[in-house]
């Protein structure tokens, strides 16, 4: 019998939370059974992913987004009130790992970003941002052809940068914001999830192709990633849920 507990404490020697200053409580955020056989990973914790974990017969459900932000309204009502009600009737788990799991050198979404995109030698540039190269140049029309083909998403591209790109930053998610770090470094584009209106001219203005490819799909593969290797630790079933999400 795997326990809750032994997985929290596994997962919580890999991506040491206690490091990060986050948004929201990493690691058990809804308390279901004491003992777990199959996990299912999925990107948010939204109804939907509860609805589809059910029907799989989930003990745990592993994401990168749960619940109780910082700034959030604390009432248990609506939306809020039926996804707590859903995992509550059916005592399972919610196990949320943001910041940390970002960051993880092995697990992360930047590292697992990094071998779906196929960028070589992926490694920290500051904070959260990684940087790495493409095995060949590619003109930023063929990059945005290449990241759509690997992440099943068209991505928006913007700015005014080189002919061909080698050189290339990235940050999933909501970190349309780090662009002036990929600047500062001299790369020749930047990847994140999301894009903000004043992305646009900052990569016009200062010369650098950038790609919002999706808060979502750049951020399916880290939690993916964590359910495999506890499948593989602990000798669990684990299934990942994409819930679609055009963001």
């Amino acid at each position: 019998m795997i326990t809750r507990d032994e997985i929290l404490t596994r997962i919580d020697e890999w991506l040491q939370p206690d490091n990060f200053q986050d948004y929201c409580p990493n690691g058990l955020q809804v308390e279901g059974r004491a003992e777990v056989r199959t996990i299912v990973s999925g990107v948010t914790a939204s109804k939907a992913l509860i609805d589809a974990a059910i029907d799989a017969g989930a003990d745990m459900i592993l994401v990168h987004h749960g619940y109780f932000w910082k700034g959030e309204d604390a009432r248990v009502r609506g939306m809020k009130r039926e996804r707590l009600k859903l995992l509550l009737d059916h005592d399972i788990n919610l196990v949320a790992y943001h910041l940390p799991l970002d960051d993880h050198p092995e697990f992360g979404n930047n590292r697992q970003l990094a071998d779906v995109l196929g960028l070589r030698n992926p490694r920290p540039l500051a904070g959260l941002v990684w940087q790495g190269e493409l095995e060949q140049p590619l003109g930023a029309s063929h990059f945005a052809e290449w990241i759509a083909e690997k992440l099943n998403r068209t991505p928006l591209w913007v700015g005014e940068g080189k002919d061909e790109i080698k050189r290339v930053g990235w940050c999933t998610g909501a970190a349309q914001g780090f662009i002036d770090q990929a600047l500062e470094a001299g790369l020749d584009a930047y990847i994140s999830g999301e894009i903000s209106e004043p992305t646009t001219h900052t990569a016009r203005e200062c010369g650098i192709h950038y790609f919002a490819a999706g808060h979502h799909a750049t951020e399916r593969y880290g939690v993916q990633a964590l359910g495999a290797a506890l499948a593989k630790e602990f000798g669990l079933t684990h299934r990942f849920i994409d819930c679609d999400n055009p963001v």
